[in-house]
């Protein structure tokens, strides 16, 4: 199968199996200090606990995985196994395998992208980000790459709903302040000075997911009870443009009396 083949055309795979097949075919080692990490991976924040513990698994084991890299110049750029890259040297290797992989850039990052969500070890925002970077850049739709990453459609729907947040809330779910399920709960409300407020309210009072949707539909009964009353209002006042029209004196209609004053 040719490496130039879409990713996201050939499944959820892409070309990671390959690798996991133990293949031995195109695998070398290289200094690992030739190889740099690719700037366009969605994971941002690296958890340097985890890393810890793979550079001591690696100082026991080796690099089980060889890391996929593309060539860049006299250097290789990582497209899948960052972590491992970066675990490694801080195990102190000096050489690293890699498979090296004849793609464009385009499909280095679509490969990236698909290999991190793959993993299941980004964080719900860096997560949302790859769905989208996806969505932009292959032109696809929210179904289309469900169907691609053997997702539900309402799980990226509600994934991509986080991005919708202030970006307060944002660094309160990437700070573990409140999950994810919160965010999306909190995602249903247009202003984002309202968000924060709801976010701070449930760290405060320690709210769960069921309480904060709780809260937030109490805050939209209220919001339609005040869009309803202030159409209401419109309706009343042009009622009262028209008995002045007809009687030729200020008419004021008075809702809560049922009254109709002429002045």
């Amino acid at each position: 199968m040719s490496a130039k083949k879409s990713a996201l055309g050939r499944g959820l795979g892409a070309l990671i199996p390959e690798v996991e097949k133990n293949e031995t075919e195109g695998i070398k080692e290289v200094d690992i200090n030739d190889i740099f990490p690719n700037e366009e991976q969605p994971r941002k924040n690296i958890d340097n606990e985890k890393i810890e513990q793979l550079a001591q698994s690696i100082k026991e084991h080796g690099i089980i995985q060889p890391i996929i890299v593309k060539k860049d110049g006299d250097f290789y750029k990582i497209i899948a196994g960052e972590r491992r890259w970066r675990a490694a040297r801080l195990a102190g290797l000096k050489k690293v395998p890699i498979i090296e992989k004849e793609i464009s850039e385009k499909e280095a990052m679509e490969i990236s992208l698909i290999e991190n969500i793959q993993r299941e070890d980004l964080n719900p925002i860096e997560e949302a980000l790859a769905y989208k970077k996806l969505i932009d850049e292959f032109g696809l739709t929210q179904e289309e790459l469900a169907n691609r990453l053997g997702k539900s459609r309402p799980a990226i729907t509600n994934s991509l709903r986080l991005l919708s947040l202030d970006k307060r809330v944002i660094d309160m779910i990437l700070n573990q302040d409140i999950t994810e399920g919160h965010g999306k709960i909190i995602a249903g409300i247009d202003d984002k000075d309202k968000q924060y407020e709801i976010a701070i309210k449930v760290v405060n009072e320690g709210l769960n997911v069921r309480q904060t949707e709780k809260l937030i539909q109490s805050i939209n009964v209220i919001k339609d009870k005040k869009e309803k009353s202030n159409t209401k209002d419109i309706y009343i006042k042009d009622i009262e443009e028209r008995l002045k029209n007809i009687f030729g004196t200020k008419v004021s209609i008075n809702k809560g009396r049922k009254r109709v004053k002429l002045r």
